[in-house]
């Protein structure tokens, strides 16, 4: 595998995270907390760009909930703000390992990848 560089700048700049932000909202956007996160995306990715560089960021509690579809499960999900950094992270990561041999990709059949 080839070296990759500047991967951290990669993910916190500002245009990665405005595209996780979007990534992160699909589907979501008119959920309280997605809402008031894109009603002032600018600010609230500048402050997130601004602790990622700083390496003061920490995650926010998970909220758990339980649902009963079919079986009973207990879900765990991280805070709108996480999943913005959840999606940087995997977007500047995920086409490299893609890349490089990765037996399953997204939107494939089994015998496309063949």
């Amino acid at each position: 595998m080839k070296r990759q560089g500047n991967l951290w700048d990669r993910m916190i700049s500002f245009e990665n995270l405005l595209l996780a932000a979007h990534a992160a909202a699909r589907g979501k956007r008119f959920k309280p907390g997605v809402a008031r996160f894109i009603f002032d995306l600018e600010r609230q990715l500048l402050l997130l760009h601004e602790e990622l560089a700083s390496k003061t960021y920490r995650p926010g509690p998970y909220r758990t909930f339980t649902i009963y579809e079919g079986k009973t499960r207990q879900i765990s999900a991280a805070p709108f703000r996480d999943r913005v950094v959840h999606h940087a992270l995997t977007g500047v990561l995920e086409p490299i390992f893609d890349s490089d041999s990765c037996p399953f990709r997204p939107n494939d059949s089994l015998f496309d990848n063949a």
